[in-house]
């Protein structure tokens, strides 16, 4: 890595390992079917990270905004295989071009009942990433680590069930849920988190809630 100072603080963090955090559900693994998400940033001091706008066609969590990755083939030797492994079918991401830093611990999706492992890469940028398949991804998107850290971006997202938990507003695009909880993780192992207003709550608009 040409910034390694940049990332000293999640590697570390990685390498300790993360204890799992409450979200408000038990996302204790359940052991019955595994996927991986790809949480990359680029190689600068102030990283870009990558999402996916999910396909509309998509039978689970359509249109949202979410970390590129899906499920695990038998095939596959290790979870961070399935995550390299997906990106580049989603969005033409070369695995040649990815630093691995570690994993966040497994969390389990009631959606879909996937016990999803996150993968915490950094790449050095420098190509555009677009959608492969129109099939499974309707756009790719980035934002910097100052962008999503920003205390003007960050709300808590209020489900129609209740629940709330950590989200981003970023013009017209709304990142909630696990991908919300994921990427506020990742900012405060990274050491990026600033102080934001968490009684600020927003209810998820309707156009990412079609579960």
């Amino acid at each position: 890595m040409r910034h390694p100072d940049t990332f000293a603080r999640l590697s570390a963090a990685l390498v300790a390992g993360p204890v799992t955090r409450q979200i408000g559900i038990d996302r204790r693994p359940k052991g019955e079917r595994s996927a991986a998400v790809l949480m990359l940033f680029t190689d600068e001091p102030d990283p870009s990270l990558t999402f996916v706008t999910r396909a509309e066609t998509m039978r689970r969590h359509a249109g949202q905004i979410a970390l590129p990755g899906g499920a695990a083939d038998d095939t596959d030797p290790s979870l961070q295989f399935t995550a390299l492994r997906e990106a580049n079918e989603e969005i033409g991401l070369a695995s040649e071009h990815v630093t691995i830093l570690g994993e966040l611990p497994a969390l389990w999706v009631p959606a879909s009942r996937y016990d999803v492992t996150t993968v915490v890469a950094v790449w050095p940028g420098g190509h555009p990433l677009e959608a492969v398949d129109p099939a499974e991804t309707g756009a790719v998107h980035s934002y910097r680590v100052s962008e999503l850290a920003a205390p003007d971006a960050r709300v808590m997202g209020r489900h129609p069930l209740g629940f709330e938990g950590p989200a981003f507003v970023l013009g017209e695009q709304f990142i909630w849920g696990l991908t919300g909880h994921l990427v506020d993780w990742g900012l405060d192992l990274g050491g990026w988190a600033t102080d934001w207003d968490r009684f600020r709550v927003v209810d998820v608009p309707a156009r990412f809630l079609r579960d």
